[in-house]
Order: structure tokens, then C-alpha cells, then sequence
């Protein structure tokens, strides 16, 4: 789980925490920074309208112009998905690969993205489940 955190670290942009998930769960409850919103979204790989609902699936656009630290439910909404993203990097071993997958509907995600999915933890939760029964050379 350390080298986990680690990676959702760097993927929302914070200096490496000694503590590991205990670390990363203190930087949540603190109110995470806009930047680590926007960094999340660019890794997910989208562009255009897609990027844009990302985004204002986490913060409304005007709430996000008028803050530099997300809320709590906000800031739990970005680690989870710095965590799927992290965790398809994990099993593809490439950015651009992590990307394809997260972005692709799953048969066992309901035909579901990733992303789509990791909008709620139960959601999150599946995600994992698939990934780490790939990991492991289950079928998926």
C-alpha cells in the first residue's frame, strides 16, 4: 500500500509523505489543493467537453474559480480517482495504456468506464476489484 500511496501522491502533485496512506488520508482531510484537482484530470488522459465534465463532476466550475483548497467530499472525490488512475498504472505499466483502459466502457463495470465508475467508492471499489483480478492473471 506504500508504493500505492506514493504514486497517488505524485500523481496529485504532493511531496512524498514518510507516513504513507496515513500521510496521503491527513493531506485529504486538510482540503487538498485546486492544483492537485487539475493535475488528476490531465492525467486521466481527456480533452475537450470530457476533461471539462471530470472536472465539474468533482467541483462546480464557479466554486473551483473561487477556492485554492478543495472541501473534504471534494478532496475525497480527487484521491479516488488518483487512486484508479494510479492503480491502472500499476497494471499496464504506461501512462497512455492506464489511460485507454480508464476511459473504456468494462463489461464487468455494468459497460461502465473507470472514471465513470469511481465517481462513488462502492464504484471505486469495483474498479479495484477488476484491476487487481488482472494484476493477479484472473479473467476480467
Amino acid at each position: 500500500m506504500a508504493m500505492q500511496a506514493e504514486r497517488v501522491e505524485e500523481i496529485l502533485g504532493l511531496r512524498p509523505s514518510t507516513r504513507g496512506a496515513a500521510g496521503l488520508a491527513a493531506a485529504v482531510e486538510k482540503g487538498l489543493p485546486r492544483s492537485a484537482l487539475m493535475r488528476v484530470i490531465a492525467r486521466a488522459g481527456l480533452t475537450g467537453k470530457a476533461r471539462l465534465a471530470l472536472l465539474h463532476r468533482v467541483v462546480p466550475s464557479a466554486t473551483l474559480k473561487r477556492r485554492t483548497r478543495l472541501k473534504l467530499h471534494e478532496s475525497e472525490k480527487t484521491e479516488r480517482l488518483a487512486r484508479i488512475i494510479a492503480l491502472a498504472e500499476t497494471l499496464w505499466d504506461d501512462i497512455e495504456a492506464a489511460q485507454r483502459f480508464i476511459n473504456a466502457p468494462h463489461p464487468e463495470l455494468q459497460n461502465r468506464t473507470p472514471l465513470d465508475c469511481a465517481g462513488t467508492e462502492l464504484g471505486a471499489r469495483q474498479v479495484e476489484d477488476v484491476v487487481m483480478r488482472a494484476i493477479h492473471g484472473l479473467p476480467v
